[in-house]
Parts: structure tokens; sequence; C-alpha cells
């Protein structure tokens, strides 16, 4: 039996590579300005982090049952903020290829200059990524 299967031309799998591409820049831009936003109430730091992880392992030493599991996940989420902390954005470097894929990938998916906006991206990225209140 012949396979009916035809192979990708060149430019469909350019096309396929370009999308991939803008997608990750876009997703890569949209969670750097997730992390890099300001959280609401005091500001904790590193230092503030680790004091507070050696809390809960010397209260760990005494806690049983529910409060040693509650221990244990806010330790366990306190090292993964902690590793966020501590972890660098470079927003600078993620913000110039969103502002190179933005366009294409807005046309291609249908995402709205007002949808942008409302993720939080300025107005000044968008304006250099070509799309405008029109788009």
């Amino acid at each position: 039996m012949a396979s009916d299967k035809t192979k990708m031309s060149t430019e469909h799998k350019a096309a396929l590579a370009e999308g991939r591409a803008n997608g990750r820049a876009v997703r890569e831009y949209l969670e750097a300005l997730e992390a890099t936003k300001p959280k609401r109430g005091r500001k904790r730091t590193p230092e503030s982090v680790k004091k507070r992880l050696d809390a809960i392992g010397i209260a760990l030493a005494d806690a049983s049952g529910v409060k040693r599991v509650q221990l244990l996940q806010e330790r366990r989420d306190l090292s993964a903020e902690l590793e966020g902390l501590n972890a660098k954005v470079d927003i600078a470097g993620v913000e110039r290829a969103f502002v190179k894929a933005a366009k294409s990938y807005s046309e291609s998916k249908g995402i709205a200059y007002a949808t942008w906006r409302e993720a939080g991206v300025s107005t000044e990225v968008l304006q250099r990524a070509g799309l405008t209140r029109g788009s």
C-alpha cells in the first residue's frame, strides 16, 4: 500500500519554527513580567526567607501530625520562593525578543492591543513591537 503522506516543504518547516520561536518569546516575556511585577505588602528578602526557613527547621523537631505537614509545605514553598528571589531575570533581553515576535504572534493568534495591555504589557513596548490601539 502506497503512503499518502507528503513531505513538508522547507517553507512550511521554517514557518513552524518561526511560530514556535515567536510563541517562546511571548511566553518568556509574559513570565518575566509576572516575576518582576510588584507584589502587595511587605517585601521579602532572601535574608527574611532564610530566617523563616531556620525557624521552620527548629519547629519541625517538635511538630507532629497536621502541624508537621504544614511546616513541611511551608518549607517547600519558601525554598522555591528563595530560588526565585535569587534568580535574575534579563527583562531587557526577553523584552527585545518579545518586540520582534509580538506583531506576527498577535496577527496569527488574533490577539488585540487591549488584551496585551490587560496582560501587563506597556504601551511603549507595544509601540516598539508595531502594535497600536487599532491592532
